[in-house]
């Protein structure tokens, strides 16, 4: 699964674990329920994301649409 901006926080740091430190580094409450959309704009955001999805193994290559 590929992490998205839409998602909520708490919902990405309950599913992986090591997602939490990097909701630290960018002083984010891991226990959030608001979308990433929410926490960041623009470049950091799509930095988070892209930090995210690489600590837990995920990319757009990995995934497909729908599953």
């Amino acid at each position: 699964m590929v992490i998205t901006k839409d998602m909520p926080v708490s919902g990405i740091a309950s599913s992986w674990e090591e997602t939490k430190a990097v909701f630290v580094k960018y002083s984010i409450p891991y226990e959030s329920n608001k979308a990433l959309k929410e926490h960041l704009q623009d470049d950091q955001l799509i930095s988070i994301i892209s930090e995210i999805n690489k600590v837990i193994g995920s990319s757009e290559a990995t995934c497909i649409e729908g599953g």
